[in-house]
């Protein structure tokens, strides 16, 4: 099925609360062609939401606390103290919408240690979204029902 842009930030908005830029990062990642809808859907199953964040030797370690949550505070992070290396991310690909409009590198999204920092130099995303805020969305039948009904 087709839906608009902000049809799903609204839904993910009122199954999140308080979590705007969640919401906004889930119709992007959708709009993209990513699981945005799915992993929102997971995350608001976890029972643990913040984590304070503090480097060590080796990065930060995320202990697991998906990135639907910790994604602004991680773009925070870097851009006061460069790039980092994170482990135990879950739910990372909610760090790649912040880091393209950040305009910073960022490793590989599904891999469960990556790098977070650098430059990038294009917006290689604005096409699809341009084509999303246009055209809607195609999003999962089932997926839709169930953000919707929660």
């Amino acid at each position: 099925m087709r839906v608009r842009f902000d049809q799903i930030v609204n839904n993910a908005e009122q199954i999140m609360p308080g979590q705007k830029a969640a919401a906004k990062n889930c119709a992007w990642l959708e709009a993209c062609g990513y699981p945005g809808i799915k992993l929102l859907l997971e995350a608001r199953a976890d029972d643990r939401r913040s984590l304070t964040l503090a480097a060590d030797a080796m990065g930060l370690d995320l202990q697991n606390v998906s990135c639907v949550f910790l994604g602004p505070a991680l773009v925070d992070y870097v851009a006061s103290h460069g790039r980092v290396f994170l482990r135990n991310v879950r739910h990372g690909l909610y760090l790649l919408p912040l880091s393209v409009e950040a305009n910073i590198g960022i490793g590989c999204p599904v891999d469960p240690a990556f790098a977070l920092g650098g430059e990038r130099s294009k917006n290689p995303y604005a096409e699809k979204l341009e084509i999303a805020a246009r055209d809607g969305v195609a999003v999962d039948d089932d997926l839709w029902q169930a953000l919707e009904l929660k």
